[in-house]
């Protein structure tokens, strides 16, 4: 009795099975792997996400008082400080010992470094308008003015600094989402020096 052929094709047949299991390990390598890719309309509602829930409504969004009091202004969304509002004096010996004072809306505030002014988000062109989404990354994580790499640093109470290690697709999501809000004309005033308070 030959024993061998039994062998052999045990051989060959687990030869075979690895065969197999080689060519669909390699057909499996060379599929890409599937990527989700959000549509506008989820990049945007992300974005409208991140501005809520990162409190950009506080500053940059005109108010007013109602019954449980201060309460954004609909069509005066992420516009900035009113240019139209008088500019209050402030005059308080508490901001040269380092306190700071804020409008009733939050969209200005004075202290040390002097009086700031909230900016206008809206994709209007005295807001964000001719900005580049470059631009944009640059104000918020490292705090340049209008995002450009030479400019003053930002005025408190901006808290750019909160936003250093923020992820390139959030700040594109909220770039996003501030393209597409209604352009509000409202060019903001500068800042007022110290010495000029």
């Amino acid at each position: 009795m030959n024993h061998s052929k039994p062998l052999v094709w045990a051989m060959l047949g687990f030869g075979l099975a690895c065969s197999i299991a080689s060519c669909s390990t390699q057909e499996n390598k060379s599929e890409k792997p599937t990527v989700s890719v959000n549509s506008e309309k989820e990049i945007i509602q992300r974005g409208e996400y991140l501005v809520t829930t990162m409190g950009c409504n506080d500053c940059h969004s005109p108010k007013k008082m109602g019954p449980k009091g201060p309460e954004i202004i609909p069509e005066l969304l992420l516009s900035g400080y009113p240019s139209d509002r008088p500019i209050v004096k402030f005059d308080s010996p508490l901001i040269k010992q380092g306190f700071a004072q804020l409008y009733p809306d939050l969209t200005a505030a004075a202290g040390p470094w002097g009086v700031s002014f909230a900016a206008n988000l809206t994709p209007d062109e005295s807001g964000i308008g001719n900005w580049t989404e470059d631009q944009f990354k640059l104000a918020l994580t490292q705090g340049k003015f209008k995002g450009l790499e030479h400019e003053r640093m930002l005025l408190p109470p901006m808290p750019w600094f909160n936003f250093i290690n923020l992820k390139d697709e959030d700040a594109h999501a909220m770039f996003q989402y501030l393209k597409s809000l209604k352009p509000v004309k409202n060019v903001v005033p500068a800042p007022i020096a110290p010495n000029n308070m």
